[in-house]
């Protein structure tokens, strides 16, 4: 039973670990201090962070707006019209759960916007890390876009109001989705040392679902760390998604191949590598029609009285407005929705009937000739390989082009994109504190409104379904252990004496008792042993010989056939009457 009680504990706890996955991370620390009106319990507190050491950047726009940032005024090819239209703006968040807490804001829904901003100072990718790290929200969800950032390459003609898609950067990182396809990137640009050419390598896709990112309408933090090893790691949430090597886990590679193919060297022209050739003996049989259909209309079915041909299944819904907000160039012409066709619901069909299609006895399909070995065949061709001229080997592409400024060019869909708490650093230890003073208040105050238990653990099983199996065997194992030790074992029925031993009265099986216990002990016994069982064979009888005369004397005899005992015989002349009918 411990063990049983112990695996059931196991399970539950399992199942809160799980749940806790998805956000129910309840504790907050200990520096974060709760106002005190009573009417508002969960509002956090906010104070405007500041940086607790070295960095080279920082922005959290709660008192400095957009200071020391510029908005691009990049002119589209060959004309004077603005490249980039979109507003920003820095205000409080929608559902703003600590008064005073504000971002940088993507206002306009499809337009391209662009802004950017000097680092404090350039960074240099020599002995220490690269921490940069911000806050992402989605206010409106996602449908199409981007909200990634840019770390621009230190130049000296670089000039922040022409900032466009095609200025040079260092690094790219940040979330980005269109479709069903949620992106997090982490791009670098590679200096090729042969040939001057800087080359974009993408690190390999996380091995982490990122839909919840995009539509759950929270804040997330986003953090990409670059290390003098070579290594890199990027987290969400403070929660590792993807870590790997510049080296190894880059496409295309840093560093090219040693050899390549000889782009002089031709297959020649009698190699035949063909596996396998057609028959020339295969002859497509006389009667084979290609053209036959795999289905023909069942002529054994009619079509249905009262069937209405003219019909439409769905009609547009005649309730149905266009909303006031529906713009035409963005979102197309408007149509009403379609709801079931009302006069469809008492016919037996709408729309043109048509016969169900069922298999053509004669359809044989396409006819193919028959495949046979290549006698000619002398396998794969393969080029030779040669040297590769442009090979190269970079042992150390962290040391990338160094960084002078950070900027966002993006287009997107959907409007109202927050971002906030902006830091770029080498010192881990002060993104940490950063992260204590910025993103862990908020996402304290999003977790205090926030689902409870129950709603996580349905949260964490739609992420993960095989935990309804988890859940469904937790609710029913203490149902099982209930059953297992507290409902009757009927395997093997009552015992022999169930019924009987509700009295004390004597019973029949009493004196079977006594015989059995009567016989003499075997002959290892020793004489005191044999004494001692003899005395209590002997009490025992005579304890059953007492409680046997308050037997019901009259149902013993109707059961003998007729006649009863004298009730004034003694105990022993009772007992000896009663072993005579025994036997």
């Amino acid at each position: 039973m411990r063990l049983q009680l112990f695996t059931y504990l196991a399970i539950c706890g399992l199942a809160l670990v799980l749940a806790r996955d998805i956000g129910d991370d309840s504790e907050k620390d200990e520096e974060f201090q709760e106002d005190p009106e009573p009417t508002r319990p969960h509002r956090i507190v906010y104070k405007p962070p500041k940086p607790a050491g070295d960095v080279y950047f920082v922005a959290s726009f709660d008192t400095d707006g957009l200071e020391g940032w510029v908005e691009s005024e990049a002119k589209k090819d060959d004309t004077d019209d603005t490249r980039y239209e979109g507003i920003w703006a820095v205000e409080e968040p929608y559902d703003q759960k600590m008064p005073g807490n504000k971002g940088l804001v993507l206002k306009s829904r499809g337009k391209h916007h662009a802004i950017a901003t000097h680092l404090q100072r350039p960074f240099y990718f020599n002995d220490l890390p690269l921490i940069v790290q911000y806050e992402v929200h989605f206010q409106n969800g996602i449908q199409c876009g981007g909200a990634y950032l840019k770390l621009l390459s230190e130049d000296k003609e670089l000039d922040l109001s022409k900032f466009f898609d095609k200025t040079p950067y260092t690094i790219m990182f940040g979330p980005d989705k269109c479709g069903q396809d949620y992106k997090l990137h982490f791009i670098f640009r590679h200096r090729d040392p042969v040939t001057g050419v800087y080359k974009e390598k993408h690190a390999r896709k996380p091995d982490v679902d990122l839909q919840s990112y995009f539509t759950d309408k929270r804040p997330h933090l986003y953090t990409l760390i670059v290390r003098p090893d070579n290594s890199y790691e990027i987290l969400i949430d403070e929660s590792s998604v993807s870590k790997g090597s510049l080296l190894q886990d880059m496409t295309p590679p840093v560093n090219p191949p040693k050899e390549i193919d000889d782009p002089n060297h031709q297959k020649p022209e009698d190699w035949d590598d063909r596996r396998q050739i057609p028959d020339p003996e295969s002859v497509k049989p006389h009667d084979w029609d290609e053209d036959a259909p795999p289905n023909i209309p069942d002529s054994t079915v009619m079509k249905p009285d009262g069937w209405l041909d003219e019909e439409p299944e769905y009609i547009p819904d005649p309730e149905s407005k266009k909303p006031s907000d529906w713009d035409e160039d963005m979102d197309g012409e408007w149509e009403a929705p379609q709801i079931p066709n009302p006069l469809c619901k008492t016919a037996p069909g709408c729309e043109i009937w048509s016969p169900p299609m069922i298999p053509n006895p004669a359809y044989k399909g396409r006819w193919k000739v028959a495949m046979i070995d290549n006698p000619k065949y002398k396998g794969v061709w393969i080029p030779r390989k040669i040297p590769n001229p442009n090979y190269f080997e970079d042992p150390k592409p962290f040391h990338m082009t160094p960084i002078s400024a950070i900027g966002l060019e993006l287009w997107s869909v959907t409007a109202d994109i927050l971002f906030d708490s902006f830091i770029l650093s080498s010192d881990e230890r002060v993104v940490k504190q950063w992260v204590k003073d910025t993103w862990a208040r908020t996402k304290a105050a999003y977790d205090a409104d926030g689902p409870g238990l129950i709603m996580k653990l349905i949260l964490a099983a739609d992420k993960r379904p095989w935990l309804w199996g988890v859940y469904v065997f937790t609710v029913a194992l203490p149902v099982i252990l209930f059953i297992s030790f507290f409902w009757p074992n009927k395997r093997f029925g009552p015992p022999d004496d169930y019924y009987y031993k509700k009295t004390d009265d004597v019973q029949l099986n009493d004196e079977e008792k006594v015989i059995t216990e009567a016989k003499p002990q075997q002959s290892g016994d020793t004489s005191h042993d044999q004494q001692d069982n003899e005395d209590k064979n002997k009490e025992m009888k005579e304890g059953n010989a007492v409680r046997k005369m308050k037997v019901d004397l009259e149902t013993s005899a109707q059961a003998q056939g007729g006649g009863e005992p004298d009730p004034g015989q003694s105990a022993g002349e009772t007992l000896r009457y009663r072993k005579t009918r025994l036997e």
